[in-house]
């Protein structure tokens, strides 16, 4: 049958079966873009996404002929009133070295806090060559009220970093995690 010797209501049942389909394929295709993205950068090191677990192996050789700049930022999310700082604004490494740098924060308030930070690097290329042995980025921070905490993070640099590479930058922005990090314990108790 032709388009034209269909009804007007079975042209529409048509046409609300290819919206539905469209619908179903768009939220589908929004829903799984998150994970493909997280393991192309994962893979790749776009987006100077870190990785979020420890290196367990460290360097056998040091570059000692070469060095790398790092230079380290902090910024502060929503909800965070105290000091989030780097003790070190930049460092020179060579590649396989293990470098010790410390960070800063602060809880001025008068409530416990529960912080979240999310480490970037620039260039993105970089991100694959950082492996960070410990980092206060690996788990949550707990800010009793009115606390300073020392938040240290060792990390060293792939001896195999490209020559181009010569500077980059690490910044990491802290997040108050605390009413969320509450509503999923809560979630959880009810359950």
């Amino acid at each position: 049958m032709s388009e034209k010797q269909l009804s007007v209501e079975e042209r529409n049942k048509r046409t609300l079966k290819k919206l539905l389909i469209w619908a179903v394929a768009m939220f589908g295709f929004a829903f799984l873009m998150v994970p493909f993205y997280n393991v192309i950068c994962d893979i790749t090191g776009l987006n100077g996404k870190t990785s979020s677990t420890a290196a367990t192996e460290v360097p056998e050789q040091v570059v000692a002929d070469r060095t790398v700049t790092v230079e380290f930022i902090t910024q502060k999310g929503d909800g965070i009133s105290g000091e989030f700082t780097s003790e070190t604004k930049r460092v020179k490494v060579h590649p396989g070295e293990i470098t010790l740098v410390h960070f800063y924060a602060s809880n001025p308030t008068s409530k416990d806090m529960i912080t979240q930070s999310i480490p970037s690097v620039t260039p993105g290329e970089a991100a694959r060559y950082l492996h960070k042995t410990q980092c206060f980025c690996f788990d949550q921070q707990t800010l009793a009220a009115g606390e300073r905490k020392d938040m240290p993070m060792i990390f060293y640099l792939d001896p195999e970093i490209p020559r181009h590479i010569n500077q980059f930058t690490l910044s990491y922005t802290i997040f108050d995690v605390t009413e969320r990090v509450a509503g999923k314990n809560n979630s959880v108790a009810v359950n």
